[in-house]
């Protein structure tokens, strides 16, 4: 029986390089039995975390605030691997991604602890005009230790500075075994 994979998506474009390598990690992971629902967080509303603490992981909208991250509450709390995927954006994350993360606490909140641990594991997809990962791969290998999610690797792409040029690259190859591999 495959795994349920979560992908969060934080690329701005549906058709840009950190896209390109969602595709290919999706296709690798759906040869090998796995489901995957990827959620395109630049076209979701989702606002930022209010720092409120009134999150309760149990409820169905474990967040006291109504947007789209009540579609992924629900993915990610029944999923087996959860993987980020975004361009590199002043050596971080971009805003949509790290914004859609902020809000999962609230899995954390309330009756039971939902998103630490249960068996998950991660996966880091990036694409950037540059080669400047080491920050940003400091911070996923530091929130995968916290979360207790196994991290079956990263695809770290640089040099691709326009729409398209990862197209032939090595690294949609590797996004593919990475995907294929989680079975």
């Amino acid at each position: 029986m495959g795994k349920k994979i979560v992908i969060l998506n934080g690329s701005p474009r549906k058709s840009g390089n950190t896209s390109a390598l969602v595709k290919a990690f999706s296709s690798g992971a759906e040869s090998s039995g796995n489901s995957v629902t990827e959620f395109f967080l630049d076209g979701m509303d989702i606002h930022g975390c209010k720092g409120c603490l009134g999150g309760h992981s149990s409820r169905e909208r474990p967040c006291v605030q109504k947007d789209d991250m009540s579609k992924i509450y629900p993915q990610v709390r029944d999923c087996d691997v959860i993987v980020l995927a975004s361009p590199l954006y002043y050596w971080n994350l971009s805003g949509q991604l790290r914004t859609a993360i902020d809000r999962l606490f609230a899995l954390e909140e309330g009756e039971g602890n939902l998103l630490r641990g249960h068996g998950r594991a991660c996966a880091l997809l990036m694409a950037a005009e540059g080669h400047g990962f080491e920050a940003v791969f400091g911070y996923y290998k530091h929130l995968a230790k916290q979360l207790q999610w196994e991290n079956l690797g990263a695809v770290l792409a640089g040099g691709n500075g326009d729409i398209g040029d990862i197209s032939g690259k090595p690294e949609i190859q590797k996004a593919y075994e990475l995907g294929r591999s989680i079975g």
